[in-house]
């Protein structure tokens, strides 16, 4: 075992034998040791930068970058080999399964995702780490129940998207210090394939999460440079595409490609997650509260500009602008259902392909070939990059523009209740992903709906019928549905059903929602893996 380095878990032992050699640990404390103060700094500046929001202070395009915003000459790098054409990417976790799946399902990229569809327990992160090592070397084929699975001749282009900067790693620790969830899920990866996969004719792509501010993509770059020499593989193979998916990062979309330039894939509009955001980080302004969270499209307001930007903005720097997530999956057993489920997909395809993006998202491989179909015939070469939507005015008052059309109903806030127990349920019990309404849902979904529920409660707002929405309302719905949920959701346990209630409960009565469930639920996962209760505090 290298020096300083403790793990904490003994789970996936097979994996950790494969994944922990001297050099892999050597490379993820190196990292750890070079760049953890700066993560954690980044970190009290998200605090910071709250408490100016809830002070009343908006937010704003910031003034000590205008001269990057208004310099016209700066490209980021050019596609790299297998990035060129990106008009269906499909994403998952990384069970073994899905993993092989998504890279036959036809799609151009898979995404495999240690972050939102993924229940970090210590297996799921290493098993995972596993699979896609195996993936890269086509050495994954597997049988199951008398199925065989075997990877394509040409699979899809993998992306690795990691853990978020909020999110640590408790089950490693370097020096007694957890390492970020995000270096680990990265070093790992890196370590183990980025020559494998330049060798094939690839690299090391990777899709970042949850980022608030340019200097937070200055970190990743930082790591990216320190990585390749540390390697000895030559600067800028490594590609990244940055998810869009705070309020914060929509006013320094510009400065997160600057910061990236040489490293750069893009940007992909992460809608849920964004409406998360808009809703906490304006948690103190009475005026940004949203009606029923089917109410709030991609055609609302604050959405359409924050598109909008997003596409002028990359292709202005001559990078990929990908569209959101299509959760929609194939109804088998309702023919009339599933074709209005299908031409929901057909026309958010149809926008996101008028409007400019370059790609978009789907989770379910079914679904590749209405979205391939929408882009094939809207989209005749491998991008767009040439709509300069020149057209393109947004304002700061653009992206909070709080006019919404809608109400808030029974069945929003009963939909909203019922979601949020059954992801966290299922999550706290170690899945990520989970289909509730012919839908894939991961942790934006219940994210938005704790944070909504929140919102309602703490501002006194109505049902369109007059009634308040009050902390008894919600634990008498809590009270109602928890019993459903063991129905709703395959092989939850309910110990983690009365978790996910007392959970809720609790944040509808906090001052102000907490952060992030994952955090504050994450010590439930670490203790269940072997790690020393003393050392965790969760946030019940």
């Amino acid at each position: 075992m290298v020096k300083g380095i403790q793990i904490h878990s003994k789970a996936a032992p097979q994996a950790q034998a494969e994944l922990f050699t001297d050099g892999a640990l050597e490379f993820l404390a190196a990292l750890h040791r070079t760049f953890e103060s700066t993560r954690q700094s980044l970190l009290v500046a998200r605090e910071e930068a709250q408490r100016r929001y809830d002070s009343g202070v908006p937010l704003d395009f910031a003034p000590e970058t205008a001269h990057i915003r208004a310099e016209p000459s700066w490209h980021c790098a050019p596609p790299a080999p297998g990035l060129e054409d990106r008009r269906v990417e499909i994403t998952g976790p990384t069970d073994r399964k899905m993993v092989i799946n998504a890279l036959n399902s036809g799609a151009k990229t898979f995404m495999a995702d240690f972050e939102d569809s993924s229940s970090p327990t210590f297996a799921n992160m290493i098993n995972g780490q596993v699979n896609l090592r195996d993936a890269v070397r086509r050495k994954i084929d597997f049988e199951s129940n008398g199925k065989q699975y075997k990877l394509a001749a040409q699979p899809a282009v993998l992306i690795v998207r990691p853990r978020g900067w909020h999110l640590d790693e408790p089950r490693v620790t370097v020096d007694n210090v957890p390492v970020s969830g995000s270096i680990f899920d990265f070093a790992l990866f890196f370590y183990h394939n980025a020559k494998e996969l330049v060798k094939a004719g690839r690299g090391p792509y990777f899709y970042l999460p949850k980022m608030e501010h340019y200097l937070e993509a200055r970190l990743w770059n930082d790591i990216f440079l320190f990585s390749q020499s540390y390697i000895g593989m030559p600067h800028n193979v490594i590609r990244a595409t940055v998810l869009i998916e705070t309020l914060p990062a929509a006013f320094q979309m510009e400065e997160i490609l600057f910061e990236l330039r040489n490293h750069s894939s893009g940007l992909n509009c992460g809608r849920w997650d964004y409406i998360f955001s808009f809703i906490k980080k304006r948690r103190a302004d009475r005026s940004a509260v949203l009606p029923d969270r089917k109410d709030v499209t991609m055609t609302v307001g604050f959405m359409d500009a924050y598109v909008k930007l997003l596409i002028q903005t990359c292709h202005r720097r001559k990078v990929a602008a990908m569209g959101g997530m299509s959760a929609q999956i194939p109804i088998k057993d309702d023919p009339k259902a599933n074709e209005v489920a299908m031409a929901k997909v057909r026309a958010d395809k149809l926008r996101e392909v008028t409007a400019g993006h370059d790609g978009t998202w789907i989770a379910h491989p079914l679904i590749n070939q209405i979205a391939r179909q929408i882009f094939d015939e809207n989209m005749l070469g491998p991008n767009q990059y040439h709509v300069l939507r020149q057209d393109v005015k947004v304002a700061a008052a653009d992206l909070l523009n709080t006019k919404v059309p809608g109400k808030i109903t029974e069945e929003g806030v009963r939909e909203n209740v019922s979601t949020s127990l059954a992801y966290t349920s299922a999550w706290i019990g170690g899945n990520g992903c989970i289909p509730l309404n012919y839908l894939m849902e991961d942790a934006a979904t219940a994210e938005i709906t704790r944070v909504q529920l929140w919102q309602w409660v703490h501002y006194g707002s109505r049902l369109d019928n007059g009634l308040p929405i009050t902390l008894e309302y919600i634990d008498s719905l809590v009270k109602e549905l928890a019993p459903g949920i063991k129905k709703i959701v395959a092989g939850v346990k309910q110990e983690n059903v009365d978790v996910a209630a007392e959970y809720l409960k609790a944040q509808v009565r906090k001052q102000w929602p907490s952060e992030f469930l994952t955090s504050d639920l994450m010590p439930y996962l670490a203790i269940a893996d072997g790690v020393d209760p003393k050392y965790q505090k969760a946030a019940l």
